[in-house]
């Protein structure tokens, strides 16, 4: 007698039992029956967990497997294996069809990322075609040599980071446009990072070969030394000279990205679970909230529920690139949808789910855990290393910022022969000048530590980093770095006082008070001032003294903190000479891992 298989079925995080009764085929009052027999109490509309809803599936004779979660295989670090191919590790081989490649354009600005986006549209979209809507959609489709690809119209790293830093990974192929005429720039030189960064592979479109000063060869050179090596000098970098103003070597470009994405095997199932990613979203005058959506598995269809970030909705409506309404939408194409309760986040990843009940239930679990979970994206060394330790990490990712070209490369070099066997020291970047936004956002999406030598924080750089949990050291001193990583490498490096302003209070008057001496009399401007924190007295921008705060009262009362837009009285510790005018600087030390 052969031995009868198991039936599985795969549940959600939570299900109600009307929703558990009808994937298993059963009536409601069993499914109530079998829980009331386990002690749990439910009404039909009641949602029970996925532990409860196994129980019972247990005991009629199917076993519950849990569904994947979009969000935590979003939040797994798996180094160079996309989302989608993770989400389709266990669907059936035999499901699995090519999909269409999807294309981002980086480059340097004015090199003709837009032109060149401009110049494939109007050479392959056909005109007239436009239905119901017409706004743009910030994605189309053109078709060449009877397949097609896919291009997200929102040219920029930045942007195309901002997907990474969410867990998304919305394009298959990065096409890093340089002018010929001017060659690798140091926004070249960030592209490159990012999409290194994201294990996406690059064709450089050569344009604007049409110009008196182009100079292939010299480019060539360039992007040799940037780490992208011609295929023409036996590399792995197709290069494609172009020209998007005068539409010529375009058909060359498109065959080439064709090409990349056979080696890729782009896959996905058309009858699967249907994920994708969040392009772009406004609110409407007319049709209320439209979002861009890029379908990477399954078939989205009219009525489906979709759940993405902190918005639900059920699609009331779908329109393709050319604003031609639709009914259903396949595996790599962008599509407009109406039907929203909110305005989702670029780069957040969406999925169906069976009904608005669900999607409502993962959206309020998804609010509370935002409220309740501290843990940031980003790492600090100590807590990389401890990853390491359990075998969870393999490299140390590290982007560098310095104030001159002549310092970045012995940098870079010694921290490279910090590599061993056991932990490679990988840098993602290395760049003169500042540390930007643009830093931060690259170090919270490769889960890296930033690295400055005689270099400061932008404006908004070290709030950034501080919100996302990103580590940033800066240096004087190339030789206390490299110590500094080495220690760390073997986890002896100690937890360092850093500064942390945390708000700012102007001086209105000064009273004379007995016992006390002089007190500010002030109205706090930014943040909170508090009892334990240190005071920086500042006149004219240059720091007068700096110490602990001695008394801090609101109105006649002592009190542990004044927030903005209150008044106060301050004495510092050692200081008396306050001016109407004068800026009180509220700061506290904190201990912070490298």
């Amino acid at each position: 007698m052969g031995v009868t298989e198991t039936k599985t079925i795969e549940l959600p995080q939570s299900i109600t039992v009307r929703e558990l009764a009808q994937r298993i085929e059963a009536s409601p009052i069993d499914v109530m029956k079998i829980l009331m027999a386990n002690g749990v109490m439910a009404n039909i509309n009641q949602l029970v967990d996925f532990d409860t809803a196994a129980i019972v599936l247990s005991e009629m004779g199917v076993e519950a497997i849990q569904e994947i979660s979009l969000e935590e295989l979003a939040k797994e670090d798996k180094g160079s294996i996309p989302l989608w191919r993770r989400m389709l590790a266990n669907e059936d081989p035999k499901s699995l069809v090519h999909r269409s490649p999807v294309v981002t354009i980086l480059g340097h600005v004015d090199h003709g990322k837009t032109t060149l986006l401009d110049a494939i549209r109007h050479t392959n979209v056909a005109e007239g075609e436009s239905g119901g809507i017409t706004q743009h959609i910030g994605a189309y489709q053109v078709e060449h040599n009877g397949k097609k690809i896919t291009f997200l119209d929102t040219p920029g790293h930045a942007a195309f980071t901002a997907m990474r830093a969410r867990g998304a990974q919305g394009a298959d192929i990065v096409v890093l446009v340089i002018a010929a005429d001017d060659g690798v720039m140091p926004q070249t030189r960030e592209a490159i990072a990012h999409a290194k960064a994201a294990q996406v592979p690059i064709i450089v479109a050569l344009n604007k070969m049409d110009r008196p000063g182009a100079d292939s060869n010299r480019i060539k050179q360039q992007l040799a030394e940037n780490g992208l090596i011609p295929d023409d000098w036996d590399g792995d970098t197709m290069v494609v000279p172009i020209s998007a103003k005068k539409s010529t070597g375009l058909d060359d470009l498109l065959e080439a990205i064709l090409l990349v994405s056979d080696d890729l095997k782009i896959l996905a199932n058309p009858k699967g679970k249907v994920f994708g990613t969040v392009i772009e979203a406004e609110v409407g005058k007319s049709q209320g909230v439209m979002a861009t959506l890029l379908v990477q598995s399954g078939t989205l269809h009219d009525g489906d529920v979709v759940v993405m970030g902190n918005v639900f909705g059920r699609i009331r409506a779908m329109f393709d690139f050319r604003g031609k309404k639709v009914h259903k939408v396949d595996p790599s194409s962008p599509v407009s949808v109406m039907g929203l309760h909110g305005v989702p986040v670029a780069g957040d990843l969406f999925q169906t789910v069976e009904s608005e009940r669900e999607a409502r239930q993962i959206v309020e679990e998804r609010k509370i855990l935002q409220i309740k979970v501290t843990e940031k994206n980003a790492l600090t060394l100590e807590q990389l290393f401890a990853r390491f330790q359990a075998g969870e990490l393999q490299d140390l990712r590290l982007i560098v910022k310095a104030d001159v070209q002549g310092s970045i490369e012995p940098i870079v070099s010694s921290l490279k022969d910090l590599s061993s066997e056991e932990i490679k020291v990988n840098i993602i970047h290395s760049e003169t000048g500042n540390i930007s936004e643009n830093d931060v956002m690259l170090a919270v999406a490769s889960k890296a530590i930033i690295i400055g030598f005689n270099v400061k924080e932008d404006t908004g750089a070290r709030r950034y980093a501080d919100n996302e949990g990103v580590s940033i050291r800066n240096y004087d001193i190339i030789y206390r770095m490299i110590e500094d990583i080495e220690k760390a490498l073997k986890g002896m490096l100690e937890p360092e006082l850093r500064e942390k302003v945390i708000g700012r209070a102007e001086v209105r008057a000064v009273y004379k008070v007995s016992k006390l001496g002089n007190i500010a009399g002030c109205r706090v401007v930014e943040g909170e001032l508090r009892r334990n924190g240190r005071i920086r007295v500042v006149r004219n921008g240059k720091t007068l003294h700096e110490g602990e705060i001695a008394s801090l009262k609101h109105f006649q009362e002592d009190v542990k903190e004044v927030r903005q837009g209150f008044d106060c009285g301050v004495g510092v510790k050692g200081f008396m000479e306050y001016a109407p005018g004068d800026s009180l600087i509220c700061f506290v030390l904190e201990k912070t891992s490298f």
